[in-house]
């Protein structure tokens, strides 16, 4: 039985290790392969190692607009984030309490995860044009966006909500806390950790984003779509030097992230070891 169970282990371990492997493997390979010397190519052999690539993203290029488009992606990003978590959560109390058309208006959120993003890009486009407005990124683009992450930003704070215990808002009301006291200082402390979540995923969703921003960017870029173009232009390693780069900011990102809610936990904890303390 011993064996067997440990048989199973490892089988399980290399299921694991091949997983991984075949996740972060085409990383890990435009990761090496954008440290290549002056005159390395886009495939292996690797022509030498040096850091040729990353130092060329800081000159002027013939083809792209690197900074611009990151520049873009970021402030759309921000904006998308900061609108994903305020509506999530003014909805995910709204649903806290059942009113008439809640199905509804909860299926109507959802649908546009079902749905292909390219026909969300091409209709939000067309609404555009139709109502004689001007396609670009920080509109149009911004629509499409919200299309994506608000329904995972709402899915989040149902969870969040459905384990919430209400006797924590009871003994608000009961100090004389007003509604909005009660928010501010008992609900948005405790769902925290979850906010960040929901801003995590607005964020890196929106940087991410490809298919529902193609047809509503406009004549400007975002990030995604820069490097899309880039690779019918560019032959040289500077494009995995970019992906290496975007990369390593994408993980950063996410490492800030986890920090900033393992830090919360910890004050939340630290503060209710102070109170145990005070009662005793």
């Amino acid at each position: 039985m011993g064996e067997k169970r440990g048989y199973e282990f490892y089988c399980l371990a290399v299921f694991f290790a091949l997983f991984v492997l075949f996740l972060y493997g085409p990383i890990i390979t435009i990761g090496i392969l954008s440290f290549q010397g002056p005159q390395g190519g886009l495939t292996f052999p690797m022509n030498g190692w040096s850091t040729h690539w990353f130092e060329d993203l800081f000159r002027q290029q013939a083809v792209g607009d690197f900074w611009g488009a990151l520049s873009r992606s970021l402030t759309l990003g921000l904006i998308v984030m900061i609108v994903t978590v305020i509506v999530s959560v003014m909805a995910g109390l709204a649903f806290r309490k059942k009113f008439r058309g809640a199905g509804l208006v909860f299926y109507l959120a959802v649908t546009s995860l079902i749905i292909p993003s390219i026909l969300v890009s091409l209709g939000v486009g067309l609404m555009f044009n139709i109502a004689g407005l001007d396609v670009h990124w920080a509109t149009s683009g911004l629509g499409a966006q919200l299309t994506w992450t608000l329904p995972f930003g709402l899915l989040i704070m149902f969870a969040v909500f459905n384990r919430f215990d209400k006797s924590y808002e009871e003994a608000a009301r009961d100090l004389g806390a007003t509604p909005w006291q009660t928010i501010r200082h008992v609900v948005l402390p405790i769902i925290a950790p979850a906010l960040i979540g929901v801003a995590l995923f607005g964020f890196t969703l929106s940087y991410d984003e490809f298919a529902r921003t193609l047809l509503t960017a406009g004549t400007y870029n975002t990030l995604p779509l820069e490097i899309f173009g880039m690779t019918t232009n560019v032959t040289t390693p500077v494009l995995y030097a970019l992906g290496t780069l975007t990369t390593l900011f994408s993980f950063l990102v996410i490492a800030i992230a986890l920090g900033v809610v393992a830090l919360m936990r910890r004050q939340q904890a630290s503060a209710g070891t102070d109170a145990g303390k005070g009662l005793v």
